[in-house]
């Protein structure tokens, strides 16, 4: 199944950065890079699913595509000093 879920990928001074998701707080990763980041998001996201699973607990229905969907799905927002 495919899932969107909202990352918010946090620069960290000592380089890197810090992966948070506002819809599951359990999701809390980093990578050294964005592709790295992205890559580590998958897995905590898996953990979550998991971690669910294990709760009985549904993940929020706004993360459900339909099977039908297309699954490639981008949202990007992105700010600049």
């Amino acid at each position: 199944m495919n899932y969107k879920i909202p990352l918010v990928l946090t620069p960290q001074a000592e380089g890197g950065y810090a992966v948070t998701s506002p819809l599951l707080p359990e999701l809390v990763t980093e990578g050294d890079s964005v592709a790295d980041a992205i890559d580590n998001a998958r897995d905590a996201f898996a953990a979550v699913v998991e971690l669910y699973e294990d709760l009985g607990r549904s993940l929020p229905r706004s993360t459900w595509i339909p099977p039908s969907a297309d699954p490639l799905w981008l949202e990007t927002v992105l700010s600049a000093p």
